[in-house]
């Protein structure tokens, strides 16, 4: 069994779901439920392909997605993120090893900060514009969870022949 191919195949179906959350995160501030079931149950396919063991490989794998839903639904709880952020960012958690999340989420907030720049700077625009107040912004940090995820999973990818 060609095992590359089924690594590259598995990391390039879950950056085209993140690239689809992003942009649709984007378009109308929602991320759809079925992207982040799509990753969680792709998940088991990509630790089976990478050889991962149930203990403790894949059981360390569940308790970091579980400790990253836990973190960011208390930050939706405060209302700081949207609940497919948090579902987005649990199921991406399933594919990235400790090391590669940590990465990930420096990643994820210096793109965060960097969409949320482009959309003030969208909002003072407008107002100058149009005049007059506008709606709260709302920051699609879907569009950063996606750049983020998709950095991280180009590592097989990119690094197979390492």
């Amino acid at each position: 069994m060609d095992w590359d191919f089924i690594r590259i195949a598995l990391a390039l179906t879950a950056a085209a779901l993140l690239l689809s959350a992003g942009i649709e995160d984007a378009r109308t501030r929602e991320i759809a439920n079925r992207k982040s079931v799509a990753l969680v149950l792709l998940a088991p396919l990509w630790w089976w392909a990478n050889g991962a063991a149930l203990w403790p490989d894949a059981a360390i794998q569940l308790a970091l997605a579980l400790a990253a839903f836990g973190v960011f639904a208390f930050a939706f709880h405060l209302g700081m993120m949207g609940g497919g952020d948090v579902k987005l960012i649990a199921a991406l958690t399933l594919w990235l090893p400790l090391p590669l999340f940590a990465g990930m989420l420096v990643t994820m907030s210096l793109a965060g900060g960097a969409v949320t720049l482009v959309m003030l700077a969208e909002r003072l625009w407008l107002r100058r514009r149009q005049g007059g107040e506008l709606p709260a912004i709302e920051v699609p940090y879907g569009v950063a969870i996606a750049i983020a995820g998709m950095l991280a999973l180009r590592e097989p990818i990119l690094n197979q022949f390492g």
